[in-house]
């Protein structure tokens, strides 16, 4: 296993890695909408939150060899599900391979996020 780190996406906020790479496969955690530069969150809304989310994600994905387009299978949380329909507008720009995915409301999430999506990729 190697642990992928990079300045383009927010540091971990906990004892966990920006993401992993075993084998073939990259693993992210679980990015909210923090701006890598300040550590604050990025967006009064969901889209503008997804937008964030989706960059520090392809981020993560690109230092550890992969991209957007080699995702294969995502994990969305929301904060609110009333939010699921303007998420998927934001998300479906990113992710245009259509990989498999989950997506569940939470109660709350990280700095009070209003989004999180964690990922596995293949390497490109």
């Amino acid at each position: 296993m190697k642990k992928t780190e990079t300045k383009l996406a927010p540091a971990a906020i906990g004892p966990y890695s920006q993401g992993i790479v075993a084998g073939d496969l990259i693993f992210t955690s679980g990015q909210i909408p923090l701006n890598p530069e300040t550590g604050l969150i990025e967006g009064e809304n969901i889209t503008e939150q997804t937008h964030r989310v989706c960059k520090n994600l392809e981020a993560v994905l690109t230092a550890a060899g992969g991209s957007l387009k080699t995702v294969v299978k995502t994990v969305c949380f929301l904060s609110d599900m009333a939010d699921f329909a303007a998420f998927n507008e934001v998300y479906a720009q990113y992710f245009t391979e259509k990989p498999a995915r989950s997506c569940v409301a939470v109660k709350e999430l990280p700095k009070g996020a209003l989004v999180e999506v964690e990922a596995i990729a293949e390497k490109a």
